[in-house]
């Protein structure tokens, strides 16, 4: 029973013992269990292992008890450490020391402490004390003196005297459980003794007044504790709120600053738009409670510290990493980086539209470049129309090229500005600079194509043109040339056809025999002498060498080689025919002539004859 006692009060220490004889007999534990029940401090114990240190330590707590005035019945500690001491030694000075400090610490002594335990029993059960061990055999006065100042716990009505152990055990139990203090008597004992023991139960007694004595005490000390401990109570939960805080903040920090320092740039205005929108996301609806946060932090912290000053408190100290100046630092740190971050996005945003500027531009100057090249340019300047030409359609041909190469020169400066956006394009980054390069090139390949058809084309086309001119000069003279001849040999052919009439061999030699013919005019002599006679126009040759289709007329005359040809053939197949008739027609005026001349003979002869006969 006493060792649970002592126990009890070993607890707020945080230690119990298990045997006296060994835990008491260093002395260490005997001066702990002095300490709390007395509320003082005793000398500072040694803690060494040795004899004598135990011994000095049960030095101080005798000297402790003697300087309360209580009367020893152990005088040295040597009696109480000795291991021949026993236990009846060890537990003659707990036990007395024990009884002797409780009482001795009563506010009055002991007499006065037992007069007031006393006084609250009467006044509940009405009764007068002669002998102090036999009045609290029947437990009602434990009872009562539980019931006087804690009514609450014992129902006095139904307590009955003639059931003694009944009342010893309720009050027992009932000031073990709620009052704290322990079972150090037994019922049995008390009931079956005579004489109780007087000096145990004024101990037992004593606890009551100090659990009673100290119950408005402790009710004072406990608001003041409460209120120390709401003050503590506070304080702690503005330090748990500032290290959370604290924590959730630079937490906040430490995650937003890597993505307002994320300069990866994005492909289209759209993706940078939603950034933008994000961030300003973050200024109207994330930042604001951090700055909030941030605000009733210091205030927290401000506070905190001037309660703790004016509680005569140590300064709170955050935790490493934690301090306001930090927060600080990791706040500017996050301005900074806002503020880059909204640069960077208003010029990249601002570089994204120029992009796509250049881009709307480059496609529209591209699309209008090739629909242009896409009409037919291309195969136009293939084609070989000129082959078929004439000389007014080649200067046609001509002139319409000399129009299409203005217009194509016009074209070369939306070529240069299409590669000019293009390589800004490619220097500013845009995403898709792959296809406006393939876009590019294949502009700049077609132009170059274009180009190179278009000079092949002139110079087919001038070529052609001098070639027709050549040409055409010829047409002008075998014209001039094939019309006195056609005429020259319409007129011999006429000639040639014409029906004679002679009477004497004299005409027939001098104008219609075979030998000179009438000559031809000089520029039928020089077609004549160019042609070789062989009526085969230069023009075709040229023609044929170039390449030239000719028309199916000449121009300037409508005498043609073949038409010539055949009258030469038929002026051919007629001079013959006219030399053969000549011929018939000479040998028949000879014939002619001899007859003349034989008629002559015989007339001259018959002539003078006949004259003479007339005569």
């Amino acid at each position: 029973t006493f060792t649970a006692w002592c126990n009890s009060h070993l607890r707020k220490a945080g230690t119990q013992i298990e045997n006296i004889d060994e835990d008491f007999r260093d002395g260490l534990k005997l001066m702990l269990l002095l300490e709390v029940i007395s509320g003082e401090r005793l000398p500072k114990p040694e803690r060494g292992k040795m004899r004598v240190h135990k011994i000095n330590n049960v030095n101080k707590a005798l000297d402790f008890i003697a300087s309360k005035g209580v009367k020893l019945c152990v005088q040295c500690a040597q009696c109480s450490v000795a291991p021949l001491g026993g236990r009846s030694a060890v537990c003659a000075v707990c036990v007395q020391c024990v009884q002797c400090v409780q009482c001795s610490v009563a506010p009055l002594g002991g007499a006065v402490l037992c007069v007031q335990c006393v006084c609250s029993v009467c006044s509940v059960c009405s009764a007068r004390w002669r002998r102090w061990g036999a009045h609290w055999k029947d437990g009602l006065a434990f009872n009562a003196l539980i019931h006087r100042h804690r009514p609450e716990l014992i129902d006095y009505e139904r307590l009955r005297k003639d059931d003694p152990v009944t009342n010893l055990n309720n009050a027992f139990e009932v000031a073990e459980k709620f009052l704290d203090i322990p079972k150090m008597l037994d019922a049995e004992d008390i009931v079956g003794t005579l004489r109780p023991d007087e000096k145990a139960i004024m101990t037992y007694v004593s606890c009551f007044y100090h659990a009673f004595s100290g119950a408005q005490k402790a009710e004072t000390a406990a608001n003041r504790i409460c209120k120390v401990l709401a003050v503590n109570q506070e304080n702690e939960h503005l330090m748990e709120d500032y290290e959370r805080l604290a924590s959730d903040l630079l937490e906040w920090i430490k995650r937003t600053i890597p993505w307002l320092e994320d300069r990866s740039p994005q492909k289209t205005i759209q993706e940078m738009q939603q950034k933008l929108e994000d961030f300003r996301d973050y200024r109207r609806v994330h930042k604001p409670p951090k700055v909030q946060e941030k605000c009733q932090l210091e205030i927290n912290f401000n506070t905190l510290q001037t309660k703790l000053r004016l509680s005569n408190r140590p300064a709170f100290m955050p935790s490493e990493g934690r301090m306001v100046s930090d927060i600080n630092s990791g706040w500017q740190q996050l301005e900074q980086a806002e503020k880059g971050y909204e640069e960077w996005l208003l010029n990249e945003i601002r570089r994204l539209e120029r992009l796509d500027h250049l881009a709307e531009k480059f496609r529209q100057k591209a699309s209008i470049h090739q629909a242009w090249t896409e009409a037919g340019k291309e195969a136009m300047l293939k084609q070989k129309d000129f082959e078929v030409a004439n000389l007014t359609d080649i200067k046609a041909l001509l002139r319409k090229h000399e129009a299409f190469e203005s217009d194509l020169a016009a074209h070369q400066d939306r070529v240069e500005q299409i590669a000019a956006i293009a390589q800004e394009l490619n220097e500013l980054g845009y995403y898709d600079s792959s296809s406006v390069n393939e876009r590019c090139q294949s502009i700049c390949d077609l132009w170059d194509t274009l180009g190179a058809l278009t000079h092949s084309r002139r110079q087919a086309l001038e070529h052609t043109a001098k070639q027709l001119e050549t040409i055409d000069e010829l047409y002008l003279e075998y014209a001039k040339r094939a019309a006195p001849f056609n005429n020259w040999m319409e007129s011999a052919m006429e000639d040639l056809q014409d029906m004679f009439i002679v009477h004497t061999i004299e005409e027939i030699q001098v104008g219609t025999m075979p030998g000179p013919r009438p000559p031809a005019p000089p520029a039928t002599r020089s077609f004549l002498r160019s042609s070789s006679f062989t009526f085969s126009p230069p023009e075709e040759s040229v023609a044929e060498a170039n390449s030239i289709q000719l028309p199916a007329t000449n121009p300037y005359t409508s005498v043609t080689s073949s038409l010539i040809d055949s009258k030469w053939h038929r002026v051919q197949q007629l001079v013959p025919k006219r030399d053969q008739a000549l011929l018939e027609e000479q040998s028949r005026q000879q014939c002619n002539e001899h007859l003349r001349r034989q008629f002559a003979s015989q007339a001259n002869l018959v002539g003078p004859w006949i004259h003479t006969k007339m005569e």
